[in-house]
């Protein structure tokens, strides 16, 4: 019996999206599988633990953002997204990969401080998650899932934030968030 691709969902207000998503990542690499790990807003110019820690695993993280959106202009990021997308179509077409995993796609895909959907247009992510091979593994994460994608989801599971150190004044601690 051929394995059917399922589509997941890890969304919310809380820690710990991008960790279920690298748990995912985890598991499927001690099954074999090939998993594709692409990042939407987290920026190539810093390192993060989850990235090292994936590259000794054999998986390439792809970071194809440029920071969060109050760190750039609008230009800089809409190009960014531009990029990324082309890149993401182009995986969710690759039937060699069996788990894709699109970090922050959620967070991408719900900003409002500039226009994107010239450049991330939701009726195309939607169309080509669709189009995906019928194998194809797919999680997505970030804060504010679209209802599109939560409708099409085989999985939601939505992180809430219950108590959270940042609100005590601890910063991102090395290791933790980073």
């Amino acid at each position: 019996m051929a394995r059917k691709g399922l589509f997941l969902v890890y969304t919310g207000e809380g820690k710990g999206k991008t960790t279920a998503s690298l748990g995912v990542t985890l598991r499927a690499v001690g099954r074999g599988l090939n998993v594709r790990y692409m990042q939407f807003i987290k920026s190539p110019e810093r390192t993060y633990g989850e990235q090292i820690a994936l590259r000794k695993l054999g998986v390439e993280m792809e970071q194809m953002g440029i920071g969060f959106t109050w760190t750039k202009t609008p230009e800089e990021h809409r190009a960014a997204l531009a990029k990324a997308w082309k890149k993401t179509k182009a995986a969710l077409q690759d039937d060699s990969i069996d788990v894709l995993v699109l970090d922050e796609l959620n967070n991408a895909l719900a900003i409002t401080k500039f226009p994107i959907d010239d450049v991330l247009p939701l009726a195309e992510v939607i169309e080509a998650i669709q189009q995906r091979p019928s194998t194809m593994h797919l999680v997505v994460t970030g804060r504010s899932a679209n209802p599109a994608l939560v409708a099409m989801a085989d999985l939601v599971s939505s992180i809430d934030a219950t108590k959270h150190y940042y609100d005590e004044g601890i910063p991102a601690v090395k290791g933790l968030e980073f």
